[in-house]
């Protein structure tokens, strides 16, 4: 008897991959009305938390390739939310911070994470409860990649 995969609708994989489409779908619109992309909102939430990072530490904190993200950060230096330039004491490192459009966006787009509460209709403790829980997973997902 052949063993068959568990059909598509029921992969956790797939879930997860499913939620990270919705999300996208549903931040577009909203983002368009700021001339964001997602992965520029992600830099921009890591840049209001922190200004002034390097590269890799933004890479660290998005968890992105610095091949994919030299890119992005070039579209938003040319947008004028950012400015990178190399740093004095080791010159292979390259410095990102806001520029005062950056700034200012800041308290233009504080409620876009909203449209996630206002879309599921739940409120922010379940949100937050749910938010923690994919935060362990995705910690011990990275855990048993990283171990031998």
């Amino acid at each position: 008897m052949t063993k068959h995969a568990l059909p598509l609708n029921q992969q956790f994989c797939f879930a997860i991959y499913s939620l990270n489409s919705a999300m996208g779908r549903l931040y577009r619109p909203v983002l368009a009305e700021f001339g964001l992309t997602y992965p520029q909102y992600l830099v921009l939430l890591a840049l209001w938390e922190r200004d002034n990072q390097t590269v890799g530490e933004l890479g660290k904190a998005l968890s992105l390739e610095t091949n994919t993200l030299t890119p992005l950060l070039k579209r938003m230096e040319v947008a004028s939310l950012v400015q990178r330039r190399r740093c004095v004491q080791d010159e292979r490192r390259v410095e990102v911070t806001l520029t005062e459009k950056g700034k200012h966006l800041e308290g233009r787009a504080h409620d876009i994470g909203l449209c996630v509460t206002r879309a599921v209709d739940r409120d922010d403790t379940d949100i937050a409860a749910l938010r923690d829980q994919i935060s362990n997973l995705t910690e011990r997902l990275r855990a048993a990649v990283s171990s031998p």
